[in-house]
């Protein structure tokens, strides 16, 4: 979409002199000019059209165009204040083919330049924060959503006392002292069978004890002395 021109300052009454070249970087100077035989005179407007400001001297009359002066900045080249005067500017105009001459421009009252200087300073000023404004939102993060992104949110529910709980945590073989849970589908090992008491020795019987203990009892039968009258004799004599 095109840009629509917008007129910022028109003067119906504008004086163009023929200035000498420079010849030190002092400033040009009005009183060096011959103020009483302007070269020409007609109306001068101040166009703008998106970022461009063009300076258009044309006649009063018709309309036609004399001359034209791209401004891309103020104070610049393209437009110079004179260090005599305030009336008087050196102003730099362009062809269509690119060529440029300087020029001098001035007017018959000052407060006519003093709407000069407010105009292109406001403008600029205009210009300036577009800029900025255009900068400002390229540095914006986007923190917009983009296609299948998903965000993950953790909620607490509160409970009717007043508490605030969670969803309970499964639990399972892993979670128990490191253990890995068994694979599925697979068997089981069977559990380990309950320990049995072992069997109680067998109690000996009065016979059995005579026959394990048959050879001691008769050792011993043997060896017994039996009571002898003589034994019984050495009882009575003591």
């Amino acid at each position: 979409m095109d840009s629509y021109e917008s007129v910022i300052l028109v003067k119906n009454e504008v004086f163009v002199f023929k200035i000498p070249p420079r010849t030190s970087n002092r400033g040009y100077r009005a009183a060096d000019w011959n103020l009483q035989e302007p070269q020409w005179t007609g109306r001068m407007r101040l166009v703008a059209k998106g970022d461009e400001l063009i300076m258009k001297l044309e006649d009063k009359t018709t309309g036609e165009l004399f001359a034209k002066c791209p401004i891309d900045k103020y104070p610049g080249l393209a437009l110079e204040s004179v260090t005599d005067s305030s009336r008087y500017f050196v102003v730099r105009i362009q062809d269509d083919n690119g060529r440029s001459a300087y020029i001098g421009l001035g007017f018959g009252d000052r407060s006519d330049s003093f709407d000069l200087n407010v105009a292109l300073q406001d403008h600029f000023k205009w210009l300036k924060k577009e800029q900025e404004g255009e900068q400002s939102q390229q540095q914006n993060l986007d923190l917009g959503f983009k296609d299948g992104e998903t965000i993950k949110i953790n909620m607490k529910i509160t409970k009717k006392d007043g508490s605030e709980g969670s969803r309970p945590k499964r639990t399972g073989a892993a979670s128990v002292g490191g253990l890995l849970p068994p694979p599925p589908g697979g068997s089981r090992l069977p559990p380990p069978p309950s320990p049995q008491h072992a069997p109680a020795p067998p109690v000996p019987t009065p016979a059995s004890t005579n026959s394990e203990w048959g050879d001691f009892n008769s050792a011993s039968a043997t060896n017994q002395k039996p009571v002898t009258p003589a034994n019984q004799q050495n009882w009575v004599q003591f």
